[in-house]
């Protein structure tokens, strides 16, 4: 499994805000783009990450596109069809990376034997993919621990998941780091919003972080996280304080 830090875009928006979003982020920096069959936004991002090499704003080769099989294809003879529309999207280069997405989060109990099978022959459908030339890597998304082991330890295995990519919220941060945000953040008298505070955040864990919106001034918002999160001290079981520094580096 492999991480990386990068600034990423994760859509999720209304219909016909999609491309727009997608358009404005490259113009202003985002080259990794985030999408599924079941946010109905692989077609709208396909067309704005088009009009931006037409108008020769960007390469494909600069971007980074990511795309999810859902769940309902997991049947062995299903999985290729279903990659195949999704690739579609984005001719003449398919995305970098497919991931197969589990109906169980990586913090809920381990799913039922026969559940945690039909994940793994869809995997071992979706390896055909990478010896076809269609995607570059496949990953996993929202797998338990449990799955993810026996993934790793099945006989047969020929490309080991790039990732495990999981949704994680403000209230599974507070959950997992009893991180109580209140009151405002400065970073030399520049005020700092919560969002970059998580977003950075994992970045120092190295971890990449995809967040979502279709608004360009959270777009926006989202990229500018030049600064480092130090903690300073822990007063008391519901309070911690922060010491936040721009980042030059």
């Amino acid at each position: 499994m492999s991480v990386a830090v990068t600034h990423s875009l994760g859509d999720v928006a209304s219909p016909g805000k999609v491309e727009e979003a997608v358009k404005f982020a490259i113009d202003i920096g985002y080259r990794h783009f985030d999408c599924a069959y079941l946010y109905k936004n692989e077609s709208e991002i396909g067309d704005g990450i088009q009009q931006k090499i037409k108008e020769g704003v960007v390469k494909r080769e600069d971007l980074f596109v990511v795309s999810k099989l859902w769940c309902t294809f997991h049947k062995r003879s299903l999985v290729k069809g279903a990659c195949q529309k999704s690739l579609a999207f984005f001719s003449p280069r398919h995305p970098e990376r497919i991931l197969e997405c589990s109906d169980a989060r990586p913090w809920s109990p381990p799913s039922q034997p026969r559940r945690t099978s039909l994940l793994l022959e869809c995997l071992f459908a979706m390896e055909e993919l990478v010896d076809a030339g269609l995607v570059k890597a496949i990953g996993i998304s929202n797998f338990n621990h449990k799955q993810i082991e026996r993934l790793l330890t099945k006989p047969g295995l020929k490309f080991k998941p790039a990732n495990n990519q999981v949704n994680l919220t403000h209230k599974d941060l507070y959950k997992d780091y009893s991180l109580l945000l209140t009151g405002g953040f400065s970073v030399s008298r520049i005020p700092v919003l919560y969002s970059q505070v998580l977003i950075r955040f994992h970045i120092q864990r190295n971890v990449a972080v995809i967040p979502k919106s279709d608004k360009p001034h959270r777009i926006e918002e989202n990229l500018k996280v030049r600064f480092q999160i130090r903690l300073l001290l822990h007063l008391s079981i519901t309070s911690s304080y922060f010491l936040i520094k721009p980042n030059y580096i």
